[in-house]
């Protein structure tokens, strides 16, 4: 199994909005045109970061957004007065999960994300009634915090050494 990205561009983009995940409620992970805007948004105000359609074996597998955070009131205190990125928009069709390639594909993000603008903590908001999600970023390193936003709770991922 090869997992591979392409940035998400205008060009591709009807390949996320073919991504198979009518089993994933909005509430759960933004759409992929809620996606592009927000990447739209990024490119605008420079932010950094990357968005990503992720392929397996040359095939679209899912779609990944990591780049730097606009500070929120809601945020964890952990993370206040310092730079840090925000994972969002990360899905996976419903026939690459349960395969590794959801795991390879936010590891070898997040690692690009830190070799292209440097290291930072990690923070990303998981629905309250998504526990298979909760479980798996909590595999990934992700730390559940006691803050909340909506009905997402945040969870935490410092750098390692």
């Amino acid at each position: 199994m090869e997992i591979t990205f392409e940035q998400l561009t205008h060009q591709n983009f009807s390949a996320a909005r073919a991504l198979d995940r009518d089993d994933i409620p909005e509430s759960f992970v933004d759409t992929a045109a809620t996606i592009m805007e927000i990447t739209d948004y990024g490119y605008e105000n420079n932010l950094i970061g990357h968005t990503y359609l992720i392929l397996c074996d040359g095939r679209y597998a899912g779609l990944i957004l990591l780049g730097e955070a606009i500070p929120w009131d809601t945020d964890p205190p952990e993370v206040h007065q310092q730079p840090f990125y925000r994972l969002m928009g990360f899905v996976i069709s419903r026939e690459f999960r349960g395969k590794g390639v959801g795991g390879e594909a936010l590891e070898k993000t997040i690692a690009k994300v830190y070799e292209d603008f440097g290291v930072r903590p990690l923070v990303l908001g998981c629905h309250k009634d998504n526990p298979r999600a909760a479980a798996f970023y909590e595999r990934h390193g992700f730390q559940k915090t006691d803050y909340m936003e909506g009905n997402d709770c945040y969870y935490l991922r410092f750098p390692r050494p």
